[in-house]
């Protein structure tokens, strides 16, 4: 079905080890990967409850792995897989194909369980009314969302992914561009052990 916006969730593959790595620390390795995938199911249902539009999962290192044709069979979303480089190649390359089928698309990881429907859709809503770009701002300087209506591969060129510094690099390349972009409320995601405390603490999602 064709839509006027799309959702892009991006998601690797759940291998013990590969995924969360700064919670091994607090977790052994089966615990995080078991953790891993209740975020990305989550991520999928918020994507999906928020009806905003097309659901596709872009996936790493690649979209055959049994995980992702379970979630593809239970939310009925479209596999996708992600480009090979940096996080930042392979957000470029996947908004330049969505853009392409669509005049608008939302791409979102899955570490951020506070982000709800309701933002989903005030991110769409405000790319309907004219914004060239929106971003949901993370508590740690990165974002856990980000909007467009046209495709510029700047924004994602010569950041310095996984720092503090990636939404305010991300703000000065916006400006570089003249556009008037709007930020979404702050949200926070999982990346350290006090997120997991802080995640069983808020009930987001069934976690022991």
């Amino acid at each position: 079905m064709k839509t006027n916006c799309h959702i892009i969730v991006f998601a690797k593959a759940p291998i013990a080890g590969e995924v969360k790595t700064r919670l091994l620390s607090s977790l052994d390795s089966l615990a995080v990967t078991a953790l891993y995938e209740k975020l990305v199911l989550h991520s999928l249902n918020t994507a999906v409850e928020s009806k905003v539009g097309s659901v596709e999962l872009w996936c790493s290192p690649s979209k055959e792995h049994p995980f992702f044709l379970r979630c593809a069979e239970k939310f009925q979303v479209d596999l996708h897989q992600q480009t090979e480089g940096d996080l930042g190649k392979r957000m470029a390359h996947a908004f330049d194909e969505t853009l392409k089928r669509a005049p608008m698309a939302l791409l979102i990881g899955t570490d951020c369980p506070s982000l709800t429907p309701e933002d989903l859709k005030e991110a769409k809503k405000t790319l309907k009314q004219g914004a060239p770009a929106v971003i949901s701002p993370a508590e740690d300087g990165g974002y856990v969302l980000i909007g467009l209506c046209q495709y510029e591969s700047t924004l994602f060129e010569g950041i310095s992914w996984g720092t503090g510094s990636v939404l305010e690099e991300t703000r000065e390349r916006l400006r570089r561009l003249r556009w008037n972009w709007h930020e979404l409320p702050r949200r926070w995601d999982v990346d350290r052990p006090e997120d997991v405390e802080r995640l069983r603490r808020g009930g987001l999602i069934e976690w022991n």
